[in-house]
């Protein structure tokens, strides 16, 4: 009875340490973006929303938040046919260069982001659309769609062939089964991948900064640029939007498809 009661005092001290370690940061912008002081402190100088405001009524960042926007609506709209159907394939048929493909899919644990981002803005360079937003969100789509495939291979695995060969039976053309049998069964992974890959081209910053121009940043790349003269609590305030709007999407796969689903697609 000791021996279990002291294993479980160290395994809650664990857990409690990782969840104030992880915490921490959040707490710490959550409260410096309250300040009514004009720097960035914790414990707040006061508590204000007056730096919520600002955000909000700045051109500039309400102009890039816009911008990310398109980009995260880019490459989602190509990550959803794309990951899809290729999730689909790897899970029903035997497809030559099986083991290549699942490598590359690996890739974007084993290639340097910077790296992948240099090649893209050479890529994109010699086509002549350096500094446009459109390619940033092709960019992201290439660099993610292993999460987007990973999501969709976790329901199209649960999917049983014997309801497609069913509507096959009866008549269904393959057009047909595919939109009415095979689409509906792995919905949940389609939408929690298209939500991650949203909120993933949302916040990308490095290959953002390497493939626009000053004059045509997203809101990542914005923030970057202010914290390099000096750090006011109106960037708090805005990694509090990106927080909040992160918290909106794990809410979103709870109740859409539930989080178990999300967790299998890790």
């Amino acid at each position: 009875m000791t021996g279990s009661r002291s294993k479980s005092i160290i395994i809650w001290t664990f857990v409690i340490a990782s969840i104030v370690i992880l915490s921490a940061p959040t707490i710490v912008v959550l409260g410096a973006s309250f300040t009514a002081g004009n720097i960035i402190t914790f414990p707040p100088e006061g508590l204000s929303l007056k730096w919520y405001g600002t955000i909000f009524g700045a051109a500039g960042l309400r102009q890039a938040f816009l911008r990310s926007l398109y980009v995260a609506t880019i490459c989602t709209a190509i990550s959803i046919p794309v990951g899809t159907l290729a999730a689909i394939a790897l899970t029903k048929y035997k497809i030559r260069f099986a083991n290549s493909i699942q490598i590359y899919l690996l890739l974007p644990f084993t290639i340097p982001l910077i790296s992948q981002g240099i090649g893209m803005m050479l890529f994109f360079g010699e086509m002549g659309l350096a500094g446009q937003l459109w390619p940033v969100g092709v960019a992201c789509s290439v660099i993610n769609i292993p999460f987007m495939i990973w999501a969709v291979t976790a329901s199209a695995s649960n999917l049983n062939p014997d309801l497609e060969l069913a509507a096959a039976n009866c008549g269904a053309p393959p057009l047909q089964t595919f939109l009415y049998v095979t689409l509906p069964a792995v919905m949940p992974g389609v939408i929690t991948g298209s939500l991650l890959m949203f909120i993933l081209a949302l916040n990308e910053f490095l290959v953002s900064m390497l493939l626009v121009d000053a004059r045509n940043v997203t809101l990542p790349v914005q923030i970057y640029n202010n914290i390099r003269s000096i750090i006011t609590p109106d960037l708090a305030a805005v990694s509090v939007v990106f927080i909040v709007s992160a918290g909106i999407v794990i809410a979103l796969l709870d109740r859409l498809v539930g989080l178990d689903i999300f967790l299998k697609s890790k």
